[in-house]
């Protein structure tokens, strides 16, 4: 347990910075997945724009890897222009 107050102030950011991270992170995934359920071009193309711009988000914050979302990006535009 935290003896000085300072250490109690980080642990409730901590926390709170916890929570935000991955609220962010879950709601990536799950636009991720509906990206790579999308069957329409059209459809497949506006999600990449949204999905690509909350990816950058999470790398600059730091919340996944810089190459991690290079990789993410990558693959999800490769899906996207395999569809017709």
């Amino acid at each position: 347990m935290a003896n000085h107050k300072s250490a109690e102030k980080r642990i409730r950011a901590n926390e709170a910075k916890r929570v935000r991270n991955r609220y962010q992170n879950k709601t990536t995934r799950t636009f991720i997945k509906r990206l790579q359920s999308a069957t329409v071009k059209s459809e497949a193309v506006t999600l990449l724009k949204e999905v690509s711009s909350m990816i950058d988000k999470l790398a600059k914050k730091n919340i996944i890897h810089w190459k991690k979302a290079a990789n993410q990006k990558s693959r999800l535009t490769r899906l996207v222009n395999k569809l017709a």
